[in-house]
C-alpha cells in the first residue's frame, strides 16, 4: 500500500482570481479515495519537524523572519503568496510531510507527499510558489542522520520549470546530484547550473521528451549509484498547461512516471514522489495527471 501526506491545510485559501490551482489538493486525495487507486488507510496527516531539521538547510535568518511574518514586499511578492500564519504552518507542514515520506520510503521503498516540490526556494529566499524547499530539506536530513545508511542522493525534478533553489542549495555538495529536465525559455529567467540541467526547446513532444529521458536516466543511475531518490512529477509539462510551452499528452506525461518509477523499483531504491507545478485551465487535466502518478505506483509496489 502506499503511503501518502496529506492534510487539509494543504488547499490554503487564496485571494480571488489567484493563478494557482489550490483546488487540487482538495480534489487529488478525493478522486484517488473514490477510484479505489488507494485506501484511506494510505493517507497520513504530516506534523511540522523539528526547527533544527528546517535550519541545517535554510538560512536561520531567513526561516525566523519567515515564520513571523517579517518579509520584505518585495520577498513576500517573489513567493507569489500573501504571508499570513496559516500559510507558514501550511509550508512547515508539507515540509514536514516530504521528511516523513523519507522515513517511510526506507521502509517500504515508495511515498507520496500530495504537495511538496517546492524546488525554488533558496536557503535564505522564497520564489515562484515555494517558501521552504522541501526535497533538499529531506536530503540534507537523510544525509545527517547515520543510522539510514544514505551516502548518495539524486533528485529528478521533471517540472516544467529549472529546479533553481534546489541546484543551488547542493551547488557544492557532492553527495546530492541534482537533474532537471525543464524548459528553457520558460521561469525563472535566471537559471542556476544543476548538476545537470537538459533545457527542451518550446514545443518538446512525447516522443522527444521521453527518448531524452530513456538516454538520461538509466545512465545517470549507474553513474551515481544512488541510495535514495527524489522525484518531482510536476504535471506542467502538459500541452494543457498555460505555463509550461511544451505539447506532453497526458499519456506522455503517463509514460514518463511509469519509467521513472519502474527504474527506481526495479533497483531496489527508496523514492520520494513530490507533486510540483501543474496549471492548466481545466482543473481536471491537472487531478488526472497527478492521478496517474498515484496508478503507477499502486501498480509497481501492490
Amino acid at each position: 500500500m502506499l503511503s501518502i501526506a496529506w492534510a487539509p491545510l494543504y488547499a490554503h485559501p487564496l485571494p480571488e482570481n489567484h493563478r494557482f490551482p489550490m483546488l487540487k489538493y482538495e480534489l487529488l486525495p478525493e478522486q484517488l479515495l473514490r477510484e479505489g487507486t488507494v485506501p484511506e488507510s494510505a493517507f497520513f496527516v504530516p506534523q511540522p519537524p523539528p526547527e533544527a531539521d528546517i535550519m541545517r538547510t535554510h538560512s536561520a535568518d531567513y526561516y525566523q523572519r519567515l515564520r513571523a511574518g517579517q518579509l520584505t514586499r518585495h520577498e513576500e511578492r517573489a513567493t507569489g503568496f500573501p504571508w499570513s500564519a496559516q500559510l507558514f504552518e501550511r509550508e512547515v507542514t508539507i515540509l514536514g510531510g516530504t521528511l516523513e515520506c523519507a522515513r517511510r520510503a526506507l521502509q517500504s521503498g515508495v511515498a507520496f507527499n500530495i504537495a511538496g516540490g517546492t524546488h525554488h526556494a533558496f536557503r535564505d529566499r522564497g520564489e515562484g510558489f515555494c517558501l521552504l524547499n522541501d526535497q533538499a530539506t529531506a536530503a540534507d536530513y537523510l544525509l545527517a542522520t547515520p543510522a539510514y545508511n544514505v551516502r548518495k542522493v539524486l533528485i529528478v525534478d521533471l517540472d516544467v520549470h529549472q529546479g533553481n533553489g534546489t541546484a543551488a542549495i547542493f551547488q557544492h555538495e557532492p553527495r546530492v546530484f541534482t537533474f532537471s529536465m525543464h524548459g528553457a525559455r520558460n521561469y525563472p529567467h535566471r537559471k542556476e547550473q544543476s548538476d545537470l540541467d537538459l533545457p527542451l526547446p518550446d514545443g518538446t513532444d512525447d516522443a522527444t521528451y521521453l527518448a531524452l529521458l530513456h538516454d538520461t536516466l538509466p545512465r545517470l543511475l549507474e553513474e551515481q549509484q544512488p541510495d535514495f531518490v527524489f522525484y518531482l512529477s510536476g504535471v506542467d509539462v502538459l500541452e494543457t498547461d498555460k505555463l509550461g510551452h511544451l505539447t506532453l499528452s497526458r499519456a506522455g506525461c503517463r509514460l514518463r512516471d511509469e519509467f521513472v518509477l519502474s527504474l527506481c523499483h526495479r533497483h531496489g531504491l527508496p523514492v520520494v514522489v513530490c507533486m510540483g507545478g501543474g496549471y492548466s485551465p481545466r482543473i481536471i487535466d491537472i487531478v488526472e495527471a497527478h492521478a496517474n502518478t498515484f496508478r503507477v505506483a499502486a501498480d509497481l509496489w501492490s
